[in-house]
């Protein structure tokens, strides 16, 4: 996506932009240069690949590295050359670093053998293990941030698919917006310690609220 507002800042070959777009869209296959231009064709992809993996996914299904991999090359494919492929280059976000770049693949395996084979397929029947199991898997993903964007997009897909699973409706996280993203980021850095308590309050919420749109 376009990096206005400074999303990330970048070090290394990766950290390249679409030429005449003055240093804002990321080098990119469609020719796009303009950051508005640039959203509404990530959105779009994101839609058609979402209701893609939504008819594809089954419910008994143990999520993979690889599996994680093929939903961001479904989305991105045809607008970075990179999708699906593991980051080289070391990005951060407001002072805050994610896993260096060399780390990724080992930090991947990491997390297809601990969480992502304890919670998925995500077959729980309680709000509070289903809030639990996507908070995991979302926190790590999230500090991994294996990908050299779309990685919140992407983990939230994932959060999607694994409530499916567990019965849920497609996730509404409409709210996280304003102090709740403040406290969405707390809960991030939280997770640094393995302190899992702050998402697991910010999915419990996310899931009261998409059942109340779908009660509507």
């Amino acid at each position: 996506m376009a990096e206005t507002q400074n999303r990330y800042t970048a070090q290394g070959s990766e950290a390249e932009f679409e030429p005449g777009s003055r240093g804002r869209v990321l080098r990119n296959l469609a020719d796009v240069r303009s950051v508005r231009e640039m959203a509404r064709l990530e959105s779009e992809r994101l839609l058609a690949a979402t209701e893609h993996l939504i008819d594809e996914i089954e419910v008994d299904q143990r999520f993979r590295a690889e599996d994680i991999c093929r939903m961001h090359r479904l989305w991105l494919g045809g607008i970075y050359a990179w999708a699906g492929e593991y980051r080289q280059v070391n990005i951060g976000k407001d002072g805050f670093m994610f896993a260096a770049a060399h780390l990724i693949p080992g930090l991947m395996k990491e997390l297809e053998r601990g969480p992502l084979r304890q919670f998925t397929p995500c077959r729980f029947s309680t709000v509070e293990e289903q809030s639990y199991a996507l908070a995991v898997v979302h926190a790590e993903l999230i500090l991994i941030h294996p990908f050299r964007e779309g990685n919140g997009r992407c983990a939230r897909l994932v959060a999607t698919l694994m409530g499916l699973q567990a019965g849920l409706p497609v996730l509404n996280f409409g709210g996280i917006r304003g102090e709740e993203k403040k406290r969405y980021i707390g809960a991030i850095h939280a997770a640094v310690g393995r302190d899992y308590a702050p998402m697991t309050a910010i999915f419990r919420r996310v899931i009261a609220r998409t059942l109340r749109t779908q009660a509507r």
